[in-house]
């Protein structure tokens, strides 16, 4: 269960979160309880989690892969979160799929790649590779050669990747993220749930900064 973040960091993000730029679902499902996926099983969750188990603030990021604004996100701000946050224990990270099909016709065949990589260990590689060359399969008419090439360069093996992908093995995962995405809220991509509170779109590491470090304060003072 997630805990409420503090109020002063709610605040600021009601404050901004009808400012943000991202991609929208043109069916937005309404806000229900906010449950985070187990992390064991066919969820795969722990191969696209990363940080401390026990750092003290959780970050569900919600992302479409062929979204313009999760790119920016994921080019820009999420290696210094990386490396100011995650690698220093005070941020665990955890990556769900939002694919928005009805404006990206290609995402769930990217999220379904993403998700055969992670069976294969190389989730966060395919997360990075998917955001890097995006400009290259977002446009395709069917981007399978292209995403297996992607393949390729991570060593992940042909006879294990494309059995996954054929016979949709992860396509059922895709989807209840998406369904879990829908109940924490996000209506548009990228959307970040950090401790309980909703932040939607992909804004600059300062901001990011500033949330993060007043409920890392409020969850790490003696009591």
């Amino acid at each position: 269960m997630v805990r409420p973040a503090p109020s002063a960091a709610v605040a600021l993000l009601v404050a901004v979160i009808t400012l943000g730029a991202g991609c929208t679902d043109v069916t937005p499902s309404p806000a229900e309880a906010a449950v985070v996926p187990g992390t064991q099983g066919s969820d795969l969750l722990e191969q696209r989690s990363k940080g401390s188990p026990t750092a003290p603030v959780r970050v569900v990021e919600m992302s479409d892969f062929q979204c313009p604004w999760c790119r920016r996100f994921s080019t820009e701000t999420a290696a210094l979160l990386d490396q100011e946050y995650v690698a220093t224990g005070k941020v665990r990270w955890i990556f769900i799929n939002f694919p928005i099909s009805q404006l990206h016709p290609n995402a769930v065949a990217a999220a379904e790649m993403a998700m055969c990589s992670a069976t294969q260990g190389k989730f966060w590689p395919m997360h990075d590779l998917l955001f890097k060359y995006q400009d290259k399969w977002a446009p395709l008419r069917e981007p399978g050669q292209f995403l297996l090439t992607l393949a390729d360069s991570l060593h992940i093996a042909r006879d294990s990747i494309v059995p996954c992908l054929q016979e949709g093995r992860t396509r059922a995962l895709v989807q209840r993220d998406a369904n879990t995405a829908s109940r924490l809220g996000a209506q548009s991509t990228p959307s970040f749930l950090i401790e309980g509170a909703l932040l939607s779109g992909a804004y600059p590491v300062d901001l990011f900064r500033h949330v993060l470090d007043s409920i890392y304060r409020a969850k790490t003072a003696p009591r």
